[in-house]
């Protein structure tokens, strides 16, 4: 018989502490603008995204037994592969949380700032208003960090007519941004208060096959009569 290892499904690599004190590139997370966070942020997404299908295409995630009834390893997977892949996630969960935290404070620091900017770039006009870590006010890139994902969407409903697909990632949903969503509150309630006005809505649309992302806008209009529930026909989950 061969060796019993009862331990076969754990990771090969502890999950503590976490990785995410330097990037892909050997660079510092702290010493990284908030766009190179945001930028970061993204990459890790499409990693663990990658890895889960690696997962899947074994037909196990996370919490799968690697061992028979009896402590052995299973002979029908990939026992080393799978066991890299959920080391190698892990690392990135933690690094994720990292990324979030800091992109959580360099916001909300870019936010409380932009009174004061408003009110130096009207005593000095001629200058252009600068933002933590030497990024432009007015870059979009700053307020709109994707705050929501796409869950599901029903045939034939007004999310669906404006183009939205599973996976999508929301920027901007009318005025509401990654700043002021509330726990996606303010979503519902831009959407009650413009049944049947347009709704601008800015997405970022991932292509793993490519490994590219495309940002798009959509105009999606609320409304009730389209055959099923609510006004959207869409599930979102905060990011």
């Amino acid at each position: 018989m061969g060796l019993r290892m009862d331990d076969l499904h754990a990771p090969t690599v502890p999950s503590g502490p976490a990785s995410g004190s330097q990037t892909r590139d050997g660079v510092e997370a702290d010493r990284l603008s908030l766009l190179e966070l945001i930028s970061e942020k993204e990459r890790v997404e499409a990693e663990l995204s990658a890895l889960s299908g690696v997962l899947d295409s074994h037909g196990v995630n996370m919490n799968t037994s690697l061992t028979t009834f009896d402590g052995y390893p299973r002979a029908d997977l990939d026992v080393a592969q799978i066991r890299t892949t959920r080391a190698r996630i892990i690392r990135l969960r933690n690094d994720y949380k990292g990324l979030m935290s800091r992109i959580e404070a360099g916001l909300h620091a870019h936010h409380a700032s932009l009174p004061q900017m408003a009110s130096e770039s009207a005593t000095r006009p001629s200058q252009a208003s600068q933002v933590i870590e030497g990024t432009n006010a007015s870059d979009p890139g700053l307020i709109e960090t994707p705050f929501a994902k796409v869950n599901s969407v029903v045939a034939g409903s007004p999310a669906d007519d404006a183009g939205l697909k599973v996976g999508d990632s929301i920027r901007r949903f009318g005025d509401v941004t990654w700043i002021n969503h509330e726990k996606l509150s303010k979503v519902a309630e831009t959407v009650q208060r413009n049944e049947g006005r347009t709704i601008q809505v800015k997405i970022v649309r991932r292509d793993m096959a490519r490994a590219t992302s495309d940002e798009l806008q959509l105009q999606l209009t609320p409304r009730r009569n389209w055959g099923g529930r609510g006004m959207l026909g869409c599930h979102l989950l905060p990011s």
